[in-house]
């Protein structure tokens, strides 16, 4: 056999990657069946939104995975990575919306079912393009199994879900404040809103006193600040702490509120630090979560002041139809006018901003689906905190128990087409609400068959909380199901651990009874080279297909491995993707030249004798044999024991350093 038909001088991933992930998937390498001859070990994809590009942050993520389920399936477990997507409703339907808009048209004018099926057909076009490009990265996926969040059996187990937790009581509609995007037009959770430091402005405003006789004082007036003069239009109480000696002889009084003229209460209520500011507070319940708890304990009214769109409604009287912060100049420069506006103070403050859009969030009260979260969440913070589940690096369980010790009632419907639709229908006749996992052919109240269902979908983090045995075949007690699950390591980002991982456990625990893994690994962002967040404002993203295309996949995920600590981030830098194509070369003419050298034996009639005894072959070692012998079982184990314990980047390392520094470097056998 000719030199140059054993193997090329150079690595070219180009001509090995492609084919050789081909053969493995025809080879069926990656699937899995029950064996109960075998011990399981199962990861579960964070399944990426079909809207998805893969960006560095999926490339870590499921470089991390493949690690450990190529390294399982090595120790001889039947291991199973579960792959899917994830219909990502705000996302998906605000890429159809914008599509539709440039077509010189709208969901409203296409109808609801209309709008689906150019939603269907977006999935069918787009949706798997993420998955070729994983695929691409070499992630050994068992693909004959993948799922998506809408697919039939999803579909399914949502609704036993909905209409179990809501016979238990766990599920209700009721009017509270809620997280409302008015650019998304919809209600998103509490996990779904980021809290941006932001600079603006405390105003301090004075509202006068009623006096005794009716009239508007001149004279008296109550002063406090808010970062939100615009919400004043639905103030209906002002408060004070009942401890509070300054105040202690105007509660039960009355202010005036300008602009609408309302007479407002002055109350007593603990929620009221004395020692903030002024000491008095205006009261919102409308419009602010803590403002809406005075609100219910004092009977206050609730006087919403916002369209969906943030215009001021009705309600706000002279600035009805004015968008809320051009009403609030308006409304500043007017209490100036009347002598009502005490001065502006430079303030820094966080402001809540939609996940998707960006924009700032609106509290708003609104009539809405809620899981109560008091009892569901229990078992979730015991799992944690007895080591049934692991979190890994240990402090995240700071974050976790942060966030379950502050956990509020989850609203989990979504003004929105595109999505699981909610299982509710409302009597048209009577108002009846009925629950049911199939359309009632009439009303159990009044016998009335004209029903019409909730127009509104769910959250898409209700589907995605079910995941890890909605995609075994649940609510069928299927083979698979008990056979894979629980599943056993849950590898994702820092960043989603409210938006998943928490949802998946609390569901885990009451729908199947046992927690749905026992170690989670997060890991950190992907930085680029200054430490600064990719994005596409700042223009720093690097395309992980791009890096492939140039130094291909291998380089890419050693560079992202090596020097990879769980839950820190990490930066990225093109030397070390050189470095990495560097070391991927290496190990090829390390290769190469070992089955030259085997060929040149050969071709020389050197017969090399495999079955010989082991007692033959040591006495036939050379120092230098031994030596290379010794350190490939040392690091054998070491690296065994690192990836045991997910320190991968310490694992990837230990295998440069042998094989650059040791084998190809020192050994001369």
């Amino acid at each position: 056999m000719a030199e140059k038909e054993l193997m090329a001088k150079t690595y070219d991933p180009k001509q090995i990657e492609d084919r050789l992930y081909s053969k493995w998937v025809e080879k069926r390498y990656f699937h899995a069946e029950v064996d109960e001859t075998k011990k399981p070990f199962t990861i579960v994809i964070p399944p990426p939104n079909i809207t998805g590009q893969l960006h560095m942050g999926h490339a870590l993520d499921n470089t991390m995975q493949d690690i450990l389920i190529r390294f399982k399936r090595m120790q001889g477990y039947n291991a199973l990575w579960q792959p899917g997507t994830d219909h990502a409703s705000i996302a998906t339907e605000a890429k159809i919306v914008e599509t539709l808009k440039k077509e010189g048209t709208s969901k409203e004018e296409l109808g609801r079912e209309k709008f689906l099926e150019r939603a269907w057909a977006w999935k069918k076009e787009y949706g798997g393009r993420i998955v070729s490009q994983l695929k691409k990265l070499g992630s050994s996926c068992d693909w004959e199994r993948e799922r998506f969040t809408m697919d039939e059996g999803c579909n399914k187990a949502v609704t036993e879900v909905f209409t179990k937790l809501y016979d238990k009581g766990w599920i209700y509609k009721g009017s509270r404040i809620v997280n409302w995007c008015p650019v998304c037009q919809t209600s998103i959770s509490d996990a779904e809103v980021n809290y941006e430091e932001q600079q603006g402005h405390f105003w301090h405003i004075k509202y006068p006193f009623i006096e005794a006789d009716g009239s508007i004082s001149k004279t008296r007036f109550l002063e406090f600040a808010t970062t939100r003069p615009e919400t004043m239009l639905g103030d209906t109480g002002i408060a004070v702490n009942p401890d509070d000696e300054r105040y202690s002889d105007i509660v039960g009084g009355y202010v005036w509120l300008p602009f609408v003229d309302r007479k407002i209460p002055i109350i007593a209520d603990s929620y009221v630090e004395k020692d903030f500011g002024t000491g008095v507070v205006k009261i919102t319940p409308a419009h602010d979560p803590n403002d809406f708890e005075v609100g219910k304990r004092h009977n206050l009214p609730e006087i919403n002041i916002l369209n969906d769109d943030a215009t001021i409604n009705e309600n706000g009287g002279k600035f009805a139809g004015m968008d809320r912060y051009e009403a609030r100049k308006q409304i500043v420069k007017e209490l100036d006018e009347m002598g009502l506006l005490v001065r502006i103070e430079d303030y820094s403050h966080n402001v809540g901003t939609c996940y998707r859009c960006h924009s700032t969030v609106e509290p708003m009260i609104k009539k809405q689906w809620f899981v109560k979260m008091d009892e569901m969440i229990k078992p979730a913070v015991n799992g944690v905190k007895t080591g049934d589940i692991k979190l890994v690096p240990e402090r995240m369980d700071k974050t976790y128990f942060n966030w379950t010790d502050n956990i509020r009632d989850w609203c989990i419907s979504r003004q929105l087409w595109w999505g699981h639709r909610i299982p509710a229908y409302y009597c048209d006749d009577c108002g009846e609400i009925v629950v049911s996992k199939d359309a009632p052919a009439k009303c159990p109240k009044c016998g009335s068959a004209h029903l019409t269902q909730d127009p509104d979908t769910l959250d898409t983090w209700f589907s995605s909380a079910l995941w890890p045995f909605s995609t075994l075949g649940w609510p069928e007690r299927t083979k698979d199901l008990e056979y894979f699950y629980p599943t056993d390591v849950l590898v994702t980002g820092y960043d989603i651990i409210f938006f998943w991982v928490i949802r998946m456990i609390f569901s885990g625990y009451e729908q199947m009874g046992e927690k749905p893994f026992h170690t989670v690994l997060f890991h950190g962002l992907v930085r680029d080279d200054q430490g600064r967040k990719m994005s596409k404002s700042l223009g720093n993203g690097i395309d992980p297909l791009e890096v492939i295309d140039k130094y291909g996949a291998d380089a890419l995920r050693f560079m992202l491995i090596t020097g990879n600590a769980p839950g820190n981030d990490m930066r990225f830098y093109w030397s070390r993707v050189e470095a990495a194509r560097n070391f991927a070369n290496k190990v090829w003419n390390a290769s190469r030249f070992i089955m030259m050298n085997m060929q040149q034996m050969k071709d020389a009639g050197i017969v090399v004798d495999f079955e010989a005894s082991i007692d033959s072959i040591k006495s036939s070692l050379k120092d230098a044999d031994k030596w290379i012998l010794s350190k490939m079982n040392d690091v054998t184990k070491e690296v065994t024991e690192d990836l045991e314990k997910f320190e991968l980047g310490i694992a990837a390392q230990k295998v440069y350093d042998f094989i650059w520094e040791e084998l190809c470097d020192w050994y001369d056998g």
